[in-house]
């Protein structure tokens, strides 16, 4: 297809995520601060800042201080304190409270507070703008643009109006290149580029496999008399089985709003599972259903994150560039935390770069990043976090207890380190030999069912497009996916994208309703042979989250 155009930037960022902006505002603090002039773009592929950003979300404001000393009185939308923190352990009926005095400190969550992580994200993006930095929404960069000598010189966003049988239609445009002195990638949790670059450079060698979870999230508006904003209720146990990570969190907000979310970790090992309906059941809870009867389900959407911490953490420099936020994996599974990281992280990469553009560098190695990381709050946070998942694939009993020990006993000074060797993908058992779940329909009021839960994300695809799920080999879901798991991805994707259905001749074959795609990315990880690969559609779409 036709030749690019090419803009061309000191840096350019892909992500507009709190990562992404944060580096551009410091940047360009740092610019503004030394006299000096410094040019920084940041891509967004979602319709606008915010629009694919979803998370719990309770915010440290700890590296958010750091950047922007006066967000309180610039009006960031930090409007709830934390002023209660429960961990409650289900068992089928029940539910018993730890006390507050035996809560280890990841689980404490004073001088915290209650956040739209989207809200967030479009407020950065009006402080990053402020400063003039340049915010492009709707561009999703596609393709990593490679130097004579290997180095990363920019990216390329994504050729808009190609038809299904990928020949140009008449709204075809082409993408744009888009190149710079360095490049940050920030594009969250399994980011199409950032996995691309981790196996080119290997930067993943000797490190333990990234592990993930889905979080899958909705927000409610409650009778106001249930509502006590402030109130953060995280629960371990019932529905999950003793064998398969994850909890969930139930977050009360202001205006007689709740989040209420479920992670689950995607190492799980029965591919009758399916994360979505586990998420549905426990809302039927005794101890959880009363906050939502007589009220209305207004949002929902659902999201990877990364769970590995600093052991999987990949080498977050190559030549020309540099991995920021989720994109590298800085989430403190242990807290349920990754923004605060994220901001922290995108701060330290913009100083080296700064510090590398004045010194008249490009497409060189930023050292002084992952140097200054080494020496800094964020990296000790997660040090003293560095064995939790590790604990919870010996079960949750050993899990519970030894974070216990690591956390509360300890206080994070801990002398031995625990690795892990398998990946989320190779996990799976088959079908055989797991016991079958069977889960209850969804009553339409407190539970509901994967298509009008899309339904209200707002996620609009372009029918004629190429199918943004690509498939390495056609006849692997038939030939192993159905045969040897029964067909996990029909489960595993919180978005009913994945179907087998009969053809013709009365034979399997997967369907793809990729129309349906939250972008997650829970598909491009947890698919056995790894024959699924997540790549971007056109930019601007998927789902548009409002408040999550």
């Amino acid at each position: 297809m036709s030749d690019r155009e090419s803009m061309e930037y000191d840096v350019v960022v892909v992500g507009g995520g709190p990562a992404g902006l944060a580096t551009g505002i410091r940047l360009k603090q740092l610019a503004k601060d030394k006299g000096q002039e410094i040019s920084v773009c940041v891509l967004e592929k979602g319709s606008e800042v915010g629009a694919h950003i979803l998370s719990g979300a309770v915010m440290d404001p700890q590296a958010l201080t750091e950047l922007i000393p006066d967000w309180k009185e610039r009006g960031a939308p930090l409007n709830t304190p934390v002023t209660e923190d429960k961990f409650l352990f289900l068992s089928p009926t029940g539910a018993k409270q730890t006390p507050e005095w035996l809560l280890p400190e990841c689980f404490k969550n004073h001088g915290n507070y209650i956040i739209s992580l989207g809200q967030v994200a479009r407020w950065l993006a009006e402080q990053a703008e402020a400063l003039e930095v340049e915010i492009f929404p709707g561009f999703a960069a596609t393709e990593v643009l490679y130097g004579e000598e290997g180095q990363v010189i920019g990216v390329a966003t994504g050729d808009m109006g190609v038809g299904r049988d990928g020949q140009p239609t008449d709204q075809y445009q082409p993408g744009m290149a888009l190149l710079a002195k360095y490049t940050v990638f920030a594009e969250g949790a399994r980011g199409q580029l950032g996995r691309e670059l981790i196996a080119h450079y290997r930067l993943d060698q000797g490190r333990d496999p990234q592990s993930y979870g889905i979080g899958i999230k909705e927000l409610w508006e409650i009778e106001p008399s249930k509502s006590k904003p402030g109130l953060v209720i995280h629960t371990a146990g019932w529905p999950l089985d003793a064998d398969t990570y994850g909890g969930s969190f139930l977050y009360h907000m202001e205006n007689n709003q709740v989040a209420v979310g479920m992670v689950v970790g995607l190492d799980y090992a029965n591919p009758w599972l399916s994360p979505f309906e586990e998420f549905q059941r426990y809302k039927t809870h005794p101890a959880i259903k009363p906050t939502f009867e007589g009220g209305k389900r207004i949002a929902y959407g659902a999201r990877a994150i990364t769970a590995g911490g600093l052991l999987s953490l990949p080498k977050l420099t190559f030549p020309g560039g540099v991995l920021v936020g989720c994109d590298a994996g800085f989430l403190n599974a242990s807290r349920i935390k990754g923004s605060h990281a994220a901001i922290k992280s995108g701060m330290m990469a913009a100083e080296a770069a700064f510090e590398a553009i004045m010194a008249d560098r490009s497409h060189d190695e930023l050292a002084a990043y992952p140097a200054a990381f080494e020496q800094s709050w964020l990296h000790t946070e997660l040090n003293k976090a560095r064995n939790f998942k590790q604990w919870f694939k010996k079960g949750r009993t050993v899990g519970t207890v030894m974070t216990g020990v690591e956390q509360w006993l300890l206080r994070g000074n801990i002398p031995w380190t625990i690795h892990r060797s398998k990946a989320d993908h190779e996990c799976l058992k088959p079908a055989a030999e797991c016991l079958r779940i069977d889960y209850p329909k969804p009553d339409g009021k407190i539970t509901f069912d994967r298509l009008s839960s899309v339904f209200i994300s707002n996620t609009n695809h372009e029918e004629n497009q190429p199918i943004h799920l690509t498939l390495k080999d056609d006849s692997v879901p038939v030939k192993l996916n159905l045969a040897t798991y029964a067909g996990p991805e029909q489960r595993y994707c919180p978005a009913g994208v994945y179907e087998y259905v009969k053809d013709d001749a009365g034979k399997d074959r997967l369907q793809i309703n990729a129309q349906n795609c939250v972008h997650c990315k829970t598909c491009d990880i947890k698919d056995p042979s790894q024959n699924i690969v997540w790549v971007a559609p056109q930019g601007g779409e998927g789902p548009v989250y409002t408040g999550m």
